[in-house]
Order: structure tokens, then sequence, then C-alpha cells
């Protein structure tokens, strides 16, 4: 039995037919604020069950583990005439079913929107798909080729090197938090009228959205941005930058916190240097710029320099790994890191990376840790009174 979950979605049911990240992202978003979540998986689970390495303690895939607690699973093959009777079912029974298969897969299952809509005219469909339902139904969705035809790889890197990649499958997060958000609008309205309705997000429209001040330039000028490594189009100093031990970030975001640099730096006179009097001088002369705070930053450790940075009011930090940006983030108080525990109790419990959303005050829950596959098999999906 599944326990009885609170929060603000407590009651509602998320049939989710998604696999990978972004679709498993969003429904462990609502999972984590009450909703129940059960994962729809092939006999085989979600591939990024077997996706390794890296392993947890107890040896499965820790992409998979990063996405997927609070859910229960059930394994169903869809091909099978049994299995689909089970996803109907399952549907059916749902306030919101999230799916992110190529556009007709759904509708081959007879699963599609019009299908679950005439099953369960209150259910909420959300449709996850890489580039829409028109022209580009038939590309592959890989964050990776979103990421570069959507335009982030040719503002990321070097100005010298070649296109970069994010570090992170950062489109599909932004698409599932999109997916989210749309999940929630179409609850909201569903208050209002009675009835559900489809709510659609794509990859390349999320990630065109998030490219915000770069997408605007490009529209007012008609010039699009080119990469500038770790430096901003619009503001200096802001960037990476060495001392005499590590890296460390230095985001001057107005002349009062360029004077107080300078002053921290002892060099007081690059402020009142023509080339860096202001914003835009500096963005003029950024090269001259940054050799002249690497020259200064050099006499000393980077924790020294945010430290006085921090003081003086200039925004400073170390170019942290992710283990001390978790550590970072700990030390706030913003308590980074969730923790689950296993059937067994015995078992190390999982952990993952909290959610960092707060409503009235309280932030979500974790009740169980990631499934194990088909691990909910024989569960009643029967529509509820």
């Amino acid at each position: 039995m599944h326990e009885r979950t609170t929060g603000p979605l407590a009651g509602v049911r998320v049939a989710d037919f998604s696999r990978v990240l972004a679709g498993p992202y969003a429904t462990m978003m609502l999972a984590d604020f009450g909703a129940d979540v059960i994962k729809v998986e092939p006999p085989a689970g979600d591939d990024t069950r077997h996706w390794t390495p890296p392993v947890d303690q107890a040896g499965r895939a820790t992409y998979f583990g990063g996405v997927n607690r609070n859910k229960r699973s059930v394994a169903l093959d869809l091909t099978d005439a049994a299995g689909l009777a089970e996803a109907r079912r399952l549907a059916a029974s749902a306030d919101v079913v999230v799916e992110n298969f190529r556009p007709g897969v759904m509708a081959r299952f007879g699963l599609a929107y019009e299908d679950v809509r005439a099953l369960n005219p209150a259910a909420i469909y959300c449709s996850i798909t890489g580039f829409g339902t028109g022209e580009g139904a038939a590309l592959a969705g890989y964050d990776l080729l979103v990421q570069a035809v959507g335009g982030l790889m040719s503002i990321t890197g070097d100005p010298d090197g070649e296109p970069s990649k994010v570090g992170v499958a950062l489109v599909d997060v932004l698409t599932g938090q999109n997916a989210v958000a749309g999940i929630l609008l179409a609850l909201r309205e569903r208050e209002r009228t009675g009835v559900g309705c489809l709510v659609e997000v794509n990859l390349l429209q999320s990630l065109l959205s998030a490219l915000t001040n770069q997408a605007s330039s490009t529209l007012a000028t008609g010039s699009p941005p080119r990469r500038l490594g770790n430096q901003h189009p619009s503001i200096a100093p802001y960037a990476v930058f060495r001392a005499a031990d590590r890296e460390l970030v230095i985001a001057v975001g107005n002349d009062r916190q360029f004077r107080a640099l300078a002053d921290v730096v002892d060099r007081p006179g690059l402020a009142d240097d023509p080339r860096f009097r202001t914003n835009a001088d500096r963005v003029a002369h950024r090269a001259e710029l940054a050799d002249a705070l690497e020259q200064a930053l050099a006499a000393a450790s980077a924790r020294h320099w945010v430290d006085a940075l921090a003081a003086a009011g200039v925004p400073a930090g170390l170019v942290n790994d992710v283990a001390e940006a978790i550590a970072f983030a700990d030390a706030l108080g913003l308590d980074p890191v969730a923790e689950t525990r296993e059937v067994d109790e015995a078992a190390p419990a999982h952990r993952s990376i909290a959610n960092p959303i707060r409503v009235g005050g309280d932030g979500a829950t974790y009740r169980t840790a990631p499934p194990a596959l088909d691990a909910d098999r024989g569960a009643d999906w029967r529509p509820r009174d």
C-alpha cells in the first residue's frame, strides 16, 4: 500500500508515461508536493536505469535515481493487449497524464489526447516533444541536438574554440519546468471548467524562451551574439578570473561596485581610468581590464579575495566543483540534499538534490526512494469517486 501523501497536490494522480529526463523531472517535481505519480515503464525499464556508471551504494544508476523519487512503478508492455488495457485503466483514473514519446506513438496505442479525453474528460494531458507536432514532429528530441539547432552552443564556449554544450542536459530540465507550470495552470483551469485540456511543451521553444536577453538582442538588432567564453555581452567585469591558487568569479553590475572592487584589490586608479570609468567603457576595453585585475588578484588566494569582496559589497565567489557547490549550499542552511528510505530500512538512505521550491514556508516532502521496476504491480487503477 502506497502511503497517503500530503502537500498542495495531495489527491492528484499522475499517470507518467515519460522516460529519461524532461518528463520524469517534471513528474518528480509534482510528486515532491504530494501528487501520486505512477511511472509506467516498458518491461526492460526506463532507459536511464541502465545508464551506468556512475552507480549509488546499492549499485543502481544515479541518473535514474536523480529524477524518480516519490513515485510508484508498474512495467507494462503496450504492444500486449493486457498491458495496454492496464495502461488505459490507469489513464482513466488519472488527473494528469504525461508523455514524451515522439509524436504519433501514443496514438498508435490508442493513448493520444483524444483517446484519453474520451475515457476521462477531466484528465489533463501533458505532451512533451522535441520540436512540436508539425513540421518538426519527425525530429529526434535529444538535448544536445536542441542545444545545437536552438542557438545555445553558438554562444557557449571560448571565442576561438568550437561551439560547446552546457555541462548538463539543461534544455530537458527547462522543458520539465515548463511542463510543471503548464500542468499547474491546467489544474487551475479545471477548477473553473470541470474539464481537462491538452498541455504542450517542446524542447526547442523552451530553449528559445530561456535565451532571454540573447534572443531579444538578436530580434532588436538583427545580429546574433557570438561566443564570449565566460564574459558577459553587456557587463564588465563579469567573468572568471585567476587568483594565486584557483579561479573565482567577479560579477560587477554597476559603477559603485566597480569602484569598491578597485579599492579592494588596491588599484583605486582603475575606477578613474578613462577606459574603465563607465560600464560601456569597461565592456569596450574588457581585455585590458581583465589583465589589470588578474595582475592584482595574483597577490592572494581566491578565498581571500572572495571574503574581501563580499565584505565590500562586490558579488564574488569561488568556481566550485559540484561537491563544493552542494557543501556551500549546506553551509548556507539551504538543506540541498534530500534523503529517502528504502523499503529495506537497513539499506543506505537514497540521497538526491532537494526540490528548490517552498510553498507557504514549507518545502517538498521526500517519502520514498526511486522505485524498483514494477514494484507496484497489481495496484488498483480504477477511477476514484
